[in-house]
């Protein structure tokens, strides 16, 4: 009978320790989050310092799902992404926020100067796109009688933007569809050449630092100033309190972000090396994000 007892005791002691081995597997598995990361240079830095702090300091799994806008605005709103950091507001992506806005929530906001447009390099003779028709040869790379106008990929705002752009002005010109390096390897192959081209463009971006270039003037002015700013899914601040806490203050100058920009984007550095290189030299910066 002893024997019987001390192997129900240690039977009722296994089922003890595994229940609780559950419940702190549970507990870790609340301890992760997902940012979405868009294919563009401005997501890496943020994207990288916020993995990092999120990790080594708050305790958390971060995942990184590499998402277009229009998955990672769904996302959001789905509750499959869980923060997104490079939101352009309050025009750029006001189409998503109003289709998807509802359940995500905009909790601050990185940098203030964010500035779009169309560029093109300074010997480009025309500096308003109410000027582009008069130039429509010169922007012909394929002979089919129509300037060009070369874009990203097609889910960005920056291009729904630009398609009604060219109808308000009534420019003979079509949207090539691309992506930033495509884009920025015909800009490139472009200004070796000295050929004219009109393309999207933005700040922070490493191509103002690489190249002589112009943004081209907007009266109608479609391309309004916008401030990046951090979204989170609704409900991530009861879940996880302390990430939207740390996330409420996540600030960059857009200064640093052209520096890292540049070093991840023609430097060719490694991006987690880049945002630790941030962080060791923004300790003050750090403390506040973290509310030290």
């Amino acid at each position: 009978m002893r024997k019987k007892g001390m192997l129900v005791l240690v039977a009722v002691l296994v089922l003890g320790l595994l229940a609780a081995g559950t419940g702190c597997g549970g507990g870790a598995a609340e301890k992760e989050v997902t940012i979405a990361m868009t294919p563009w240079s401005t997501t890496i830095p943020t994207t990288n310092i916020a993995k990092i702090l999120l990790e080594e300091e708050l305790g958390y799994k971060v995942n990184v799902q590499n998402a277009d806008a229009g998955v990672t605005y769904s996302g959001l709103a789905s509750g499959d992404i869980d923060i997104f950091l490079d939101s352009w507001l309050p025009h750029m992506h006001a189409d998503y926020m109003k289709k998807y806005g509802k359940n995500i929530e905009d909790i601050g906001t990185v940098y203030t100067e964010g500035v779009l447009g169309w560029v093109a390099p300074t010997y480009v003779e025309p500096d308003s796109i109410a000027e582009l028709n008069d130039y429509k040869d010169k922007f012909d790379s394929n002979g089919n009688g129509k300037g060009e106008i070369i874009g990203i990929e097609p889910g960005a705002g920056m291009m729904r933007t630009s398609k009604k752009i060219i109808d308000a002005y009534g420019l003979d010109f079509e949207l090539v569809e691309s992506s930033e390096w495509a884009m920025m390897a015909e800009v490139d192959k472009a200004v070796k050449e000295n050929r004219w081209i009109v393309f999207l463009g933005w700040s922070p971006h490493w191509m103002f630092a690489k190249y002589d270039l112009k943004y081209l003037e907007d009266p109608k002015g479609f391309w309004a100033g916008d401030e990046v700013h951090v979204l989170v899914t609704k409900g991530l601040e009861k879940r996880a309190p302390e990430v939207v806490s740390f996330l409420k203050k996540f600030k960059v100058s857009i200064d640093d972000m052209n520096k890292m920009i540049y070093d991840i984007e023609v430097e060719k550095k490694d991006p987690v090396a880049v945002a630790r290189a941030w962080i060791d030299a923004h300790p003050d910066e750090v403390k506040a994000m973290l509310g030290e």
